[in-house]
């Protein structure tokens, strides 16, 4: 309770219309003081600083120069790497809809269209440094299909990073609560020095997402 007697969570009255699940999100985005942060920072999503933590942890965005942000709708991990390393060459994609960013060149189109690969490369002007990946599949319900279609999204990322990375650089993407599948676990070992899970602050306690954090691209096989 605060000093006036009244509690400083914010509670949404149930409409008609509107699910209990929406409410219950509804309430926690406006209790969520990464949200309120974001607002204030002029930060588009409250994702933004989980990169933000991410880069403090290992240091990601140091002398970045050519940058994918892979799914990156609403545009806060571009943002961050704007603001963090404003010389270098963004490149973005997303199947919705992104407001244009400043510097950034953005493709709306599934990644996972065989045009995509080309299209960034093209856009970039040279082997990125740095592949970020926030992708994950819309849910249909269903744990494990939810699961495997986000996993996949992540494999196709990794696939990417292996075969356009530059030596040395990294590549980092979202995944789901177990961590990152044996296969996909056993490409990033055979292709980076170093390969971490990491869970970010920012990230909320309930989720299932952690982050898989690849540095040091040794080279393709």
């Amino acid at each position: 309770m605060s000093r006036s007697g009244r509690n400083p969570d914010r509670r949404v009255k149930s409409a008609k219309k509107r699910s209990e699940s929406s409410t219950r999100w509804l309430q926690r985005q406006l209790n969520d003081p990464y949200v309120k942060k974001a607002k204030a920072d002029g930060y588009r999503s409250r994702a933004a600083y989980k990169l933000i933590e991410l880069d403090e942890r290992f240091g990601l965005l140091r002398g970045a120069s050519r940058v994918v942000d892979l799914g990156i709708a609403p545009g806060g991990w571009s943002q961050v790497v704007r603001a963090k390393a404003p010389r270098a060459e963004v490149v973005g994609i997303d199947l919705l809809s992104t407001e244009p960013i400043e510097g950034v060149t953005i493709f709306e189109m599934d990644f996972m269209d065989d045009r995509a690969p080309a299209a960034l490369e093209e856009a970039l002007g040279g082997p990125p440094d740095l592949v970020l990946s926030d992708m994950a599949a819309n849910t249909v319900g269903h744990k494990q299909t939810d699961h495997l279609r986000t996993m996949a999204l992540v494999e196709a990322g990794a696939w990417f990073a292996v075969e356009t990375l530059e030596s040395g650089g990294a590549f980092v993407a979202k995944v789901l609560a177990g961590g990152t599948d044996t296969d996909l676990l056993a490409l990033l070992k055979r292709h980076f020095a170093s390969v971490k899970h990491a869970k970010p602050p920012a990230s909320r306690k309930g989720s299932s997402e952690w982050y898989v954090v690849a540095q040091g691209f040794k080279g393709r096989d």
